[in-house]
């Protein structure tokens, strides 16, 4: 008890010095937020030696002396496994590292010069930099607690589209028939919610990214369990609010509703006020070029996800106050990744189709007077950029290695630089392909513009 109780006077002191900072990187399923974590752990960790970090001014300055891994304030949660997503970066052949499953963090101590020395001044100090992961699956449900069982029901079926409809189509056999004043069979709802889980998982592989509620695709501890087995119900727009609300308790309609209201008070709110309210700065990881690549319906499915998320978190300016007792995220990168899966000259529509995609809450956040940047970046750079031949041209290609082993050379197309159009989707003129991480060389990950991000989230607290 006395040492927690120091750990927490000593990070107390540290936040009212601004010497301590809380980074959430967030991103949907399959943005690369382990893979970014891995990259930024190992880039600050082989500072001043290999990393290539010249846009981070604090190492091209000479002044960034390295970090450390410590011990993290919260002992109840898994550390984040960097020495094994790094180990499968080192097989023969390499592998991406394992996708999140859980919550973890990571505590790092950067050592670095002041960029002015001056008078009881140290000459060396250190900035504490708390990392926080988290499965993408889990973020979709912030914006689940704008809604009650009603609005959230109808919400589900207005917004889906034709191919999101035929992955749900053993769910909707199930529930054309079920009224909302039916008796309750608890057999036939679990049976029916595992329907539409089943449904919510093939929509997550076909590159669907709005699916509620998270849990049901990584369900965790909570597989089986009461709280996960319910779904919305199709014809409650043409249903009277007060009239479902005097539904008696045995009804299919209060039984939904009251299990929809323990998700939203007991799993959703715990894990919004337990982990986001406390950050500092965060980084939104966005995989455009696999929505691109997906087509129009997942694209547009994008968008709507990465608003509603973007609108749950908490932005503002910090003060001392606010470092000590109401963290607020004063600082914001939103980020393209896997932008070595594209020729360089491409790379700059790609950060113009990410600014676009996220065109209301960047307004928003500017009104609010929030920093924000936008970039492309690969946190592991799995290609190298080429030149070709063609028909007396020099053409941009990408040589890497396909997931399956196979060498490729492969131009895989333009990006657009706004919101695609109709005669882009007709044409479908980009095709994504994934490539497996290059062999590791000792030293540092090979990235582009890692420096950059890092640069923007903690630049200016390395001064």
């Amino acid at each position: 008890m006395a040492q927690d109780l120091t750990r927490d006077l000593m990070d107390l002191i540290e936040r009212g010095r601004d010497r301590q900072l809380r980074l959430a990187v967030t991103g949907l399923s399959r943005a690369g937020k382990t893979a970014f974590l891995t990259s930024l752990v190992d880039q600050l960790r082989h500072s001043g030696l290999e990393a290539r970090l010249d846009l981070l001014s604090a190492a091209r300055e000479g002044r960034l002396l390295g970090a450390q891994r410590v011990a993290q304030q919260d002992l109840g949660v898994p550390r984040f496994p960097f020495d094994q997503a790094r180990a499968t970066l080192e097989e023969t052949p390499p592998r991406w590292p394992e996708p999140t499953r859980g919550i973890s963090e990571l505590r790092l101590k950067i050592r670095y010069r002041p960029a002015r020395q001056a008078w009881l001044r140290p000459e060396t100090t250190e900035l504490t930099l708390d990392l926080f992961d988290y499965p993408g699956e889990w973020l979709l449900d912030l914006p689940l607690l704008e809604h009650d069982y009603l609005s959230w029901s109808q919400a589900q079926f207005a917004e889906a589209g034709p191919a999101r409809q035929s992955m749900l189509a053993s769910f909707y056999a199930e529930v054309e028939d079920l009224t909302p004043d039916a008796e309750v069979d608890e057999a036939r709802l679990a049976a029916i919610s595992e329907h539409y889980a089943e449904g919510l998982r093939a929509a997550r592989e076909a590159g669907f990214s709005d699916l509620q509620p998270g849990r049901f695709l990584l369900p965790g501890e909570l597989q089986g369990a009461p709280v996960l087995q319910f779904f919305p119900l199709p014809g409650l727009a043409e249903q009277d609010a007060e009239t479902l609300d005097r539904l008696p308790d045995a009804s299919v309609y209060a039984q939904l509703a009251k299990r929809f209201a323990y998700y939203q008070s007991h799993i959703v709110r715990p894990f919004y006020r337990e982990h986001f309210r406390r950050f500092d700065r965060q980084i939104v990881l966005v995989d455009v070029l696999g929505a691109l690549n997906a087509g129009p319906e997942r694209f547009e499915d994008l968008s709507r996800a990465l608003t509603r998320l973007m609108q749950s978190f908490n932005y503002g300016q910090r003060s001392l106050f606010s470092r000590l007792f109401t963290p607020r995220i004063d600082r914001l990168a939103i980020a393209a990744t896997k932008a070595d899966h594209v020729t360089p000259e491409q790379h700059q529509h790609l950060v113009a189709l990410l600014e676009a995609l996220l065109a209301e809450p960047l307004k928003n956040l500017k009104y609010a007077n929030i920093p924000v940047k936008a970039l492309s970046l690969a946190s592991i750079r799995a290609t190298e950029a080429r030149e070709v031949s063609h028909q007396g041209r020099n053409t941009p290609a990408l040589k890497g290695t396909t997931l399956d082993g196979e060498p490729l050379l492969t131009f895989p197309g333009e990006v657009p630089a706004r919101l695609p159009t109709a005669d882009f989707w007709t044409r479908q003129g980009f095709d994504f392909i994934a490539f497996r991480p290059q062999q590791t060389a000792p030293g540092a990950l090979p990235h582009i513009r890692m420096d950059a991000a890092l640069e923007w989230l903690i630049g200016d607290k390395l001064t």
